[in-house]
């Protein structure tokens, strides 16, 4: 079962990927386009080019689970990226939403204090 929380951190593929990939392939893309690495408990997320399928790939300690899912009608939306960065880092609730369906544009979120260590 997907469970997604704000104890995790999310990345998510600048490139669109090829859905055909499985376990092994999508580690490949991970290490060669973040160079990050795929047992780190971090999931991973990524999008083919219609942006109607979407795969997250997380290692769980004793295997790597993938959740794929396929939208029989419109589009996920992407959350904006700035390509010279290495890795694109997505909060927890903007995949919530991205998941979900709603447009990350037209949401506004309220000004809340943020404690970093």
């Amino acid at each position: 079962m997907l469970t997604v929380s704000e104890g995790r951190r999310y990345f998510l593929s600048k490139t669109p990927a090829d859905m055909r990939k499985g376990f092994d392939g999508l580690c490949g893309v991970i290490r060669q386009e973040s160079g990050s690495n795929p047992l780190s408990g971090d999931i991973f997320i990524f999008l083919n080019k219609r942006r109607n399928q979407i795969k997250l790939l997380l290692w769980e300690g004793d295997g790597f689970s993938l959740y794929h899912k396929r939208l029989e009608r419109g589009t996920y939306e992407l959350p904006v990226i700035n390509l010279s960065d290495v890795s694109v880092e997505v909060k927890a609730q903007d995949l919530l939403l991205i998941l979900q369906g709603i447009s990350l544009q037209h949401i506004r979120k309220r000004p809340r204090y943020t404690h970093s260590i």
